[in-house]
């Protein structure tokens, strides 16, 4: 079995969006594990060298993740709500209950946004501004890097 840079990113772009927390994946001259979710770390794929007939200790060499994709340009009238913390995206309080704000939503400093899930903990992040939701940039249950634009806000 062969598996290219193009269904790698395929792969992991649908693990990305379904409630598989650890992928194991082995083939004539590879093994690729994937786990999420775990204390402090993002999305990882592990690539292993192909098996020799005495491995050396240091077979197994990490690959990059796939970095998140790139937000739209930023308009100069909107401010950037980002995360704090590496985590997982949520835009409601539970599962089945309405989203914190919607595009159009207006919003004061203070009210919940979002939650960002980090090691199993739920974090309420807090608007630091006054103004009306213009653009949210990530869907339910995505993973988020530090500093990652989760949405824009038209300040009032």
């Amino acid at each position: 079995m062969q598996l290219d840079h193009d269904q790698l990113r395929s792969l992991l772009a649908l693990l990305g969006e379904s409630d598989i927390q650890e992928l194991c994946l082995e083939g004539d001259d590879f093994r690729l594990e994937v786990r999420r979710n775990l204390p402090a770390t993002a999305p990882v794929a592990m690539v292993q060298a192909p098996v020799l007939a005495s491995p050396p200790p240091q077979a197994a060499a990490a690959s990059p993740s796939v970095p998140p994709p790139s937000p739209p340009a930023a308009r100069s009238d909107l401010q950037a709500i980002t995360a704090p913390m590496v985590g997982t995206f949520y835009r409601s309080p539970a599962p089945g209950e309405p989203a914190f704000v919607e595009v159009g939503s207006r919003i004061s400093a203070g009210q919940p946004v979002c939650i960002l899930e980090a090691m199993k903990l739920m974090n309420e992040l807090e608007s630091e501004i006054s103004g009306e939701v213009v653009e949210i940039l990530l869907e339910n249950g995505t993973p988020v890097e530090f500093g990652q634009v989760l949405m824009r806000i038209k300040p009032s």
